[in-house]
């Protein structure tokens, strides 16, 4: 199963690297959600990416959309990962992969001839109705925040 253009966006309700639960319902009716999936807090592709959406963080705002990161690894290891950073929103906790799951990014991966389970980096952008406009699945990093933002930019009347 996977989540595709066009249709509502799986609820989820989540902690967040403060132990606050957030839920894609809490942003309904009033903001877009960029709703990114990423491996592993702490490596370079994902620090890349996370310092890449921190980077244009006052641009999404002004799009009135709101940056969520997701990955399994922990509230601690989420708090290391922003403070180190600087990141200025919220990661959120998907230990039992369940919300990977739902939005069909925990995929069998291949590394050195070894097979294993894990998240696949994928965005999704979600409009304050909760409607899937846009999704980037095997997201390369390099220039992928700046898709995003020219997406948004299109679809948002701001």
């Amino acid at each position: 199963m996977s989540a595709v253009t066009g249709v509502q966006a799986p609820d989820f309700s989540l902690k967040n690297e403060a132990g606050e639960t957030v839920s894609l319902k809490d942003f309904s009716g009033s903001k877009y959600v960029v709703l990114y999936f990423y491996p592993k807090d702490m490596t370079p592709g994902c620090t890349t990416q996370a310092c890449d959406f921190r980077d244009s963080q006052a641009d999404f705002s002004a799009l009135n959309a709101v940056i969520l990161g997701v990955s399994a690894d922990s509230e601690d290891l989420h708090n290391k990962f922003i403070e180190k950073h600087g990141l200025p929103f919220s990661l959120l906790v998907d230990e039992d992969h369940q919300v990977s799951e739902k939005y069909g990014v925990w995929v069998e991966k291949n590394m050195y001839g070894k097979k294993f389970m894990g998240i696949e980096r994928a965005t999704y952008l979600i409009d304050p109705t909760g409607t899937i406009v846009n999704v980037w699945r095997k997201v390369k990093v390099p220039n992928h925040i700046q898709d995003v933002l020219e997406t948004l930019k299109t679809i948002s009347d701001q």
